[in-house]
């Protein structure tokens, strides 16, 4: 194999094993969203109610749950201001994810024997081509670049160490690719502005791998007249 098939190949392995996560996006065994009513589930300890300035659960006897250094047990506890990423709370055979959405807390317990980690195959890709990896240049909140003779434009978005995360849909997309969208990050722009869109590394969204996972959308502007035959496919899942 040539350095380039090499490298995609180290890549999608070390995304095979964090996708194969028994904490991970496809271990979560359910989203629940709280409300004044205090509630039990079946895959998390406690009696679980909420509003939009966070969350409270009621321990019994013999109920814990572990947040940080900090043991939380029997009686009513109060977690928030929470935010998009809130927090983890761990319990025996699982964690939980308790964090807000659009002014309204959740929570979204993961467990390693969930049935979705456990019908999950594998993700197929397209084979890594150099040519999918098209030069661009950034103007304003845009990254630019030429393809098939024609100037196509995609909202980017800065994220942290300077990198440009870039939601997308292309004809692929319900096809043989997922149909809301794929995602894609790049390197931090050079001096000059200009970037590389890799496009063997554009990846499935979580919303891809389970119904318990809320993700954006991305802009009509973001939807690529052509077939990006690059990158992650659907998923594969094994009939139970």
């Amino acid at each position: 194999m040539s350095r380039f098939e090499v490298e995609w190949q180290s890549w999608h392995d070390e995304r095979e094993t964090r996708l194969r996560d028994p904490r991970g996006w496809l271990a979560i065994t359910a989203i629940h969203w709280l409300g004044d009513v205090s509630e039990r589930f079946d895959d998390v300890p406690g009696a679980w109610s909420g509003d939009a300035r966070g969350a409270t659960v009621r321990l019994d006897a013999g109920e814990s749950l572990g947040l940080g250094d900090d043991v939380l047990g029997a009686g009513s506890h109060r977690l928030g201001p929470l935010d998009e990423a809130g927090v983890t709370v761990t319990f025996d055979g699982g964690v939980a994810q308790v964090a807000d959405r659009d002014g309204r807390p959740i929570v979204r317990p993961r467990h390693p024997d969930s049935p979705t980690l456990r019908a999950y195959d594998r993700t197929p890709c397209y084979p890594p081509d150099p040519a999918w990896v098209l030069p661009a240049r950034t103007e304003g909140d845009e990254v630019v670049f030429t393809y098939g003779g024609a100037e196509h434009r995609l909202v980017a978005w800065p994220e942290d160490g300077g990198v440009l995360w870039i939601l997308f849909r292309d004809a692929t997309s319900g096809v043989t690719t997922y149909a809301a969208n794929r995602q894609l990050l790049t390197a931090p722009p050079r001096a000059d502005g200009t970037v590389d869109l890799d496009l063997n590394r554009a990846v499935n969204m979580p919303c891809a791998y389970t119904d318990f996972a809320t993700c954006p959308l991305p802009p009509p502007s973001n939807t690529l007249p052509f077939a990006v035959e690059a990158g992650e496919q659907l998923p594969r899942m094994v009939a139970s």
